[in-house]
Parts: structure tokens; sequence; C-alpha cells
């Protein structure tokens, strides 16, 4: 008999949740699959993340797909990631458009390969005007390398004298990062036990929950979204505060 779903109703406001999709490797070396299948596998995750968080009144969630630091893995690995990447949009941009998904790219893509590139660009142009959800794409991403680019555009535009020191503040520095316009981080979930932020949204998770989850990404089902949840909606966020959200 299949076993019945638990039933949760998340009374906590989250609107932003973010990903560090981790463990994948481990979950296939656990089962005697070369690593390249545990992202394969990672990748085929992600349709039933979106539902869950839907399903709990989550729009917008970011994913750190692979880091400015991810370049150091074995060209094989990185072939095959980019590989998936370009299967997952493929086979899931008509189920986004669908459901109203905005997608967005956060990250360096020059680097990219040219024809993941291309696949990337076509889902973000296709889905530009779409604003039921915000599916975030961490992509050749450094929160550390994204801090910089944006001190440099903000020191160009006072040295092209558009702005004065004056206007220069955390809301306008915002807007030069690659989430401009995204609510801040509510909720940071880390699978696979590891508990550390892998220099992943530094800015955007000032005041964010992190929960870090022994569970492997390719693992992360409804069961253990609502675990990660239940701990979120257990915190009192108080932002610097005394009193209760």
């Amino acid at each position: 008999m299949a076993k019945k779903p638990t039933q949760f109703k998340l009374e906590k406001r989250l609107n932003h949740i973010a990903f560090i999709m981790d463990g994948n490797g481990r979950w296939a070396k656990l089962r005697g699959l070369p690593r390249h299948l545990g992202h394969k596998k990672a990748c085929e995750m992600l349709r039933n993340t979106f539902d869950n968080c839907l399903e709990f009144g989550i729009t917008t969630m970011s994913f750190y797909a692979f880091s400015t630091e991810n370049w150091n893995r074995p060209q094989d690995e990185i072939d095959h990631l980019m590989d998936y990447l370009e299967e997952f949009f493929n086979r899931e941009i008509d189920y986004l458009m669908s459901i109203g998904a905005k997608i967005r790219i956060s990250g360096d893509l020059s680097r990219i390969p040219e024809h993941t590139r291309n696949v990337c660009l076509d889902a973000i142009e296709r889905t530009k005007d779409n604003a039921s959800c915000c599916i975030n794409i961490c992509l050749n991403y450094g929160s550390r390398d994204e801090i910089v680019r944006a001190a440099r555009a903000v020191a160009e535009e006072y040295k092209q004298g558009k702005i004065t020191l004056e206007e220069v503040d955390e809301k306008y520095f915002a807007s030069k990062l690659y989430t401009a316009g995204l609510p801040d981080v509510d909720l940071m979930v880390r699978t696979s036990g590891e508990q550390r932020l892998s220099n992943y949204l530094l800015w955007q998770n000032a005041y964010a929950e992190f929960v870090f989850t022994p569970v492997k990404w390719p693992d992360f089902d409804r069961e253990a979204l609502i675990d990660c949840l239940k701990e979120y909606q257990s915190r009192n966020r108080r932002f610097g505060g005394l009193k209760n959200e």
C-alpha cells in the first residue's frame, strides 16, 4: 500500500527558497553508477521540486547548478552537466510555460559552452513575460564574483557622474546583482549533510534561515522538503530585533 502523503500547511511567510543541490556524485557512487548519472538524476528532480514548492505557496526558487569553482572538476563531468542542463530545458520548457514560470539565470554565461548558453537564453526569452513564479538557476555563479561585479558597475556609474555617493545604498547596490528584483532568501537548504554556503548568495542570504539535511539531492522529495519547511516554521525570525515575525 502506498504511503499516504503528509498533510502540511506552511503558515510562515516564505517568498524565496534557495537550494544547494549537494550529494549527486555520492548518490551515484552508492549505487555503483558513474558520478555523472547522479547529476542526471538531480536535473530530473527539479520539476518535482518546483511542484512541491508551488504546493506550499513558494514562488521564488534558486538552484545552485554550477559554481565558478566547478570548472576544476574533470572535463567529462562538466560536459555531462551541461548536456543535462540542456536536456532539462528542452524537456521542461513547455511545462514551465504552462505554470507561468519565469526563468532567471544568475551567473556569468560567457564561459558556458555556446550551445548550452543558447538553450539557456532561449528559455529566458520564452518565459520573460511569465509572472506566476520565478525559477533562478545559478550557473557559473560565485557570490564573491557577483559582489565584485556589482561594485565595479556602481563605481563606473559614479565615475561617469550618473550617481552620487549619497545615492549608493543597499537597495541601489542590490539592483546591480544578478538577482536584481528578486526577494531576499528566506530559507536556504543544503542537501547531503554538508554545512557551509560554498560562496552561494552571500548577500541574499543575509537573514535567511539555514537548514542542512542529510538527504542527498536525488532523494530530496516532497517529504524531505516538508521536513525542511517544518524546521523553518519553528524558527523565530527576528531580523536583528526582539519581537517575533
